[in-house]
């Protein structure tokens, strides 16, 4: 991860209004079309992604490739002028069910178009394990990667599930899910403000 642009070194703020963000493009077998949606919180601080047909899973019935599904979302932030985001922490929540021996992998990394990619960070659940998850992924304030003030640039965010059968029962199958019992489980991506220096 790369520190803030020598041009967003002042303070650090609270969200700005106007905040508002357009999804540019979808792809990834987790996400088909018209799975995914984006939405920013009133206070500004932070926007939420929603999947509804999120699902990896290995073991019974499963396909040769569905133990791996992924997901790539390129948004446009548009933010008032005189105002620049980083992503501070973000929060992956969903549904797994691993049957003993089997295991599962949620996965993910963010860049802004043009600049080097954050370090993917991985968690594991073991089964057996029939439960809702939450990952939370924090960056440093040191680390923090602010979009350079007064360009315009995508943020891409790249998301992995994984499930690997490993000695479980073959007969069973195992999932894991970036969703909830109601479909509508949000990852959250809390911004982190700064003013930028006038021109």
């Amino acid at each position: 991860m790369f520190a803030a642009p020598a041009a967003a070194t002042t303070r650090r703020v609270h969200g700005p209004d106007g905040v508002t963000i357009e999804i540019a493009t979808v792809n990834g077998s987790g996400c088909p079309a018209g799975t995914a949606a984006v939405a920013v919180s009133e206070d500004k601080e932070a926007f939420t992604v929603t999947y509804s047909d999120y699902l990896a899973q290995a073991g019974g019935s499963s396909g040769p490739t569905d133990f791996r599904k992924n997901c790539q979302i390129s948004m446009i932030v548009h933010v008032p002028q005189g105002f620049t985001y980083a992503i501070a922490s973000t929060d992956y929540r969903g549904f797994a069910w691993l049957e003993p021996g089997a295991s599962g992998v949620e996965k993910a990394s963010y860049y802004f178009q043009g600049m080097p990619q954050t370090a993917a960070v991985s968690h594991n659940l073991k089964g057996e394990y029939a439960d809702n998850w939450q990952f939370t992924d924090t960056n440093d304030v040191a680390q923090l990667v602010y979009k350079p003030c007064g360009e315009e640039r995508n943020f891409n965010v790249n998301t992995e599930l994984r499930v690997l059968r490993g000695t479980s029962d073959p007969a069973k199958t195992s999932f894991m899910s970036m969703d909830s019992t109601d479909g509508s489980i949000k990852t959250t991506y809390h911004f982190a403000w700064m003013q930028c220096p006038p021109w």
